[in-house]
């Protein structure tokens, strides 16, 4: 003879009540869990409060800046920066870096990646790069502009790297931030071109967005 268990409604209704209040449990668990964590790394990122880098600019000489036809430029800079991390707890690692010179809003140069490095705690380092341009398209305006900075007596270009960084705490590396370094180079410009290149050589800080 078979043996049939049968249940009541009662009885289901009660299991499946505790099903519920086991899947709440674990759920509410679950939830205050990854809040504590969200809450203990945002305290630690406040507490730290990482300083952006900062940028100043060592030296720039131009070695070329004429025009091979009506508006095609030819170019050659040759700059160094130095990079500072300002901070006593994050490092940062620099991806990605492009540096490029700019005149009056208009690029002079082709972009000229710099490789990436890990920055220590308030370290510092010295980036150069060798900017170059070659039929270069600018605007009709180009050989005015440079003539009126020459009557001026000075010449300013925009030193500018772009890229990405990345900040260090302890064994935790943070997504990509985009940085946006921009830094002017004033240069005397006489009514004669000097034989040698023009040279910046202020040490001046930069502005830094990240």
């Amino acid at each position: 003879m078979s043996l049939v268990s049968i249940e009541s409604p009662k009885h289901c209704a009660k299991q499946g009540l505790n099903v519920n209040k086991l899947s709440k449990k674990l759920f509410f668990a679950s939830s205050a869990f990854f809040t504590t964590l969200l809450s203990l790394i945002l305290i630690i990122w406040l507490i730290l409060r990482p300083a952006k880098p900062e940028f100043s600019l060592k030296e720039a000489d131009i070695y070329q800046l004429s025009l091979s036809a009506p508006n095609l430029l030819n170019s050659s800079i040759q700059l160094t920066l130095l990079s500072k991390n300002p901070n006593q707890k994050v490092g940062v690692y620099y991806d990605e870096l492009q540096v490029y010179a700019a005149y009056r809003g208009q690029q002079i140069t082709v972009d000229s990646p710099l490789p990436p490095f890990y920055q220590g705690h308030q370290d510092s380092n010295l980036l150069t790069a060798s900017l170059v341009g070659t039929g270069l398209p600018v605007a009709p305006s180009f050989n005015y502009e440079v003539g009126r900075d020459q009557t001026a007596g000075k010449l300013v270009l925009n030193l500018r790297v772009n890229g990405r960084i990345r900040w260090k705490v302890g064994t935790w590396v943070s997504g990509r931030y985009r940085i946006n370094v921009n830094c002017l180079a004033v240069m005397a410009l006489g009514p004669t071109l000097p034989t040698g290149p023009l040279s910046s050589k202020q040490g001046t800080a930069c502005s830094t967005t990240v």
